[in-house]
């Protein structure tokens, strides 16, 4: 199942996409796409659900963040191997594990705001894990049980306040705007395997990043397992999973960054699409 929210900021609907491609209002089933309605039992109970029995959604409605009622924002840093190459960076010996603010959550389309006196905001297309059910100490066999299904997610970043102005990475993640999630939640089932899915950025048409989840280090059950044992993991958080080489920091022979104006286009494989424009932050 593709599981989404639909209408304007704080106001959004739980829906469902339809094999046309018709979103169907679920408000009648289930409150939101959060707490049970993430398990197992409630993906089920939506799974035999007919669509066509729904009311259709008319036009082209904004769609929110796909879950809603989540603890925790979890983002894992140089998980790709080329990526830590282009950086760089040593390959981690265990993941890197840093928080964006749940303010940074947004639609998949949102304008992105590049943060006042920012001059070096870049893109970062990742495979986002979204959880079903509590998981505290799971086992890496146990993992995907507590896995609703996937999205694509953008992990904006402000690489001067990340790695330029001492302290945590989060400094340049949890800006306003930093974390489009969408378009929808793909549920597990139709990713029989997540560590197989090409992905794509696109800045204003030319491809800026061109990878594949083959080349994560840690994989999701190996990242859901690890985080569990420190950050204890509630329905509708997301877990960031890393980038695939391309970003603006990385790029030869100098660094490429985000203006006012620009588009990010950014896709994976059975996950959908997003597209973002940028805009100048306004107090």
């Amino acid at each position: 199942m593709k599981l989404l929210r639909y209408g304007p900021v704080g106001q959004e609907k739980p829906g469902l996409l339809d094999a046309s491609g018709t979103i169907r209002d679920l408000s009648g089933v289930i409150p939101d796409l959060a707490g049970a309605a993430l398990s197992a039992a409630g993906l089920a109970k939506l799974a035999a659900l007919d669509p066509g029995s729904l009311p259709a959604v008319p036009g082209s409605p904004r769609l929110g963040p796909p879950t809603s009622g989540m603890k925790n924002l979890i983002c894992i840093g140089l998980n790709y191997a080329d990526h830590a190459a282009e950086t760089g960076s040593p390959v981690p010996k265990e993941p890197i594990v840093f928080l964006k603010s749940l303010g940074a959550l947004c639609g998949a389309n949102d304008d992105v705001i590049i943060p006042k006196n920012s001059v070096k905001t870049d893109w970062e297309v990742e495979l986002c894990i979204i959880i079903g059910t509590k998981a505290k100490c799971v086992s890496e066999a146990e993992a995907l049980e507590h896995v609703a299904g996937y999205a694509v997610g953008n992990d904006v970043s402000e690489r001067e306040w990340q790695i330029e102005r001492g302290g945590a990475w989060d400094k340049g993640k949890g800006c306003d705007t930093f974390g489009p999630v969408g378009p929808w939640l793909v549920t597990k089932d139709e990713i029989p395997d997540p560590q197989n899915l090409s992905m794509y950025c696109d800045v204003d048409g030319v491809r800026m990043q061109d990878g594949s989840t083959r080349t994560m280090i840690f994989g999701v059950k190996t990242l859901v397992s690890y985080v569990s044992h420190m950050i204890t993991l509630h329905p509708g958080d997301v877990i960031f999973t890393g980038t695939p080489p391309g970003v603006g920091l990385g790029k030869k022979p100098a660094p490429i960054f985000l203006k006012a104006g620009q588009v990010m286009k950014l896709g994976i494989q059975g996950l959908g699409e997003q597209t973002q424009k940028t805009v100048a932050y306004e107090s």
